[in-house]
């Protein structure tokens, strides 16, 4: 009976730790994340209006490449763009976003932090 408790909270720990660790891929991002601009930011060559936006890290070859998509929207804006992962000392404490601004003053975005990632995306 011992050993079969010992055996089942065994697995179960496994199993917490297997997820946990899936959630992020072999760069220490996580492969899709969700992110919300509170007014307009540029991606890339793109302006993306307000609101919530699906982010996807994905490969092609050996670039790293983020996709924003629109969330809650009839016609939702979408943008592909290159980035650079650079690592991080310890897992990010919290969702950092940095910006500048071009000559028209919008928000440019330069680099972008998920909370629990090892490592920030530099546009």
């Amino acid at each position: 009976m011992r050993l079969l408790k010992f055996t089942s909270l065994l697995a179960i720990f496994l199993l917490t730790v297997g997820l946990s660790m899936a959630r992020q891929n072999q760069f220490g991002v996580a492969d899709t994340q969700k992110i919300s601009f509170g007014e307009p930011v540029k991606v890339g060559e793109v302006v993306l209006p307000k609101g919530e936006y699906k982010v996807q890290h994905t490969m092609e070859g050996e670039n790293h490449v983020m996709v924003f998509s629109q969330l809650h929207a009839s016609n939702p804006a979408t943008v592909r763009v290159k980035c650079q992962l650079v690592p991080l000392k310890a897992k990010a404490p919290a969702t950092q976003l940095l910006y500048g601004h071009n000559e028209a003053d919008t928000h440019v975005l330069q680099e972008l932090i998920f909370q629990g990632d090892t490592a920030k995306h530099v546009f």
